[in-house]
């Protein structure tokens, strides 16, 4: 006699991930490899609903020890905005250990790790490191540690201040506070990473 399988009941992932975003920020790495073809690791924390990125730490050897304290760090900086967050989203890398987990639980953020053998889980994050790449790690020859962080300094501050995201109705993660009408304002452009990305604001 065949077995009929249960009904999933309750939200799917993705459904928990809409409903719940304004409260979710997600954490992963990516690598960089330099001209000498030394890796280095990029950890980013992202809030799911504004896309703001954050850029925490660059290193070569991204032990236990210092992602829990890129932690601590990154807690520091949001101060009261951590009152904001119910979850951590985080994959299973074994770089994010118990320690990790705790400066969030700590501070009544919940860890919430990505399901096994669901590649797009993250997806969020994994967009992002996607389009960092895109359009700017991988159009630079990275000498060092030092210069990838310079790097991503630009560029992030650039993707949270003026990068039009389709999500956010074409807007930045923390747009300037006016909107510039291109074809009514007289327009000055600032070139970023050398060039390789241009940022237009009204001129004084």
């Amino acid at each position: 006699m065949s077995t009929r399988h249960s009904r999933r009941t309750g939200p799917t992932w993705k459904q928990f991930l809409t409903t719940q975003a304004h409260t979710i920020l997600a954490c992963d790495f990516f690598t960089v490899d330099t001209v000498l073809l030394k890796r280095i690791y990029v950890l980013f924390f992202i809030e799911l609903a504004t896309r703001h990125v954050y850029i925490v730490g660059v290193t070569a050897h991204p032990t236990g020890t210092w992602v829990t304290q890129q932690a601590r760090n990154l807690l520091m900086s949001l101060d009261q905005r951590v009152d904001e967050l119910r979850f951590l989203l985080r994959d299973r890398d074994t770089k994010f250990t118990s320690a990790f987990d705790t400066v969030f639980t700590a501070a009544g953020v919940d860890v919430l790790r990505t399901p096994p053998q669901a590649p797009r889980a993250n997806a969020h994050a994994e967009r992002w490191v996607r389009t960092v790449r895109r359009e700017c790690t991988d159009q630079i020859l990275i000498s060092g540690e030092r210069h990838l962080a310079n790097v991503l300094t630009e560029y992030t501050a650039h993707y949270n201040g003026h990068r039009p995201h389709r999500s956010l109705g074409q807007r930045p993660p923390n747009p300037p506070p006016q909107v510039i009408d291109l074809n009514a304002a007289r327009v000055q452009r600032r070139p970023i990473l050398g060039g390789l990305i241009n940022e237009y604001s009204q001129a004084a």
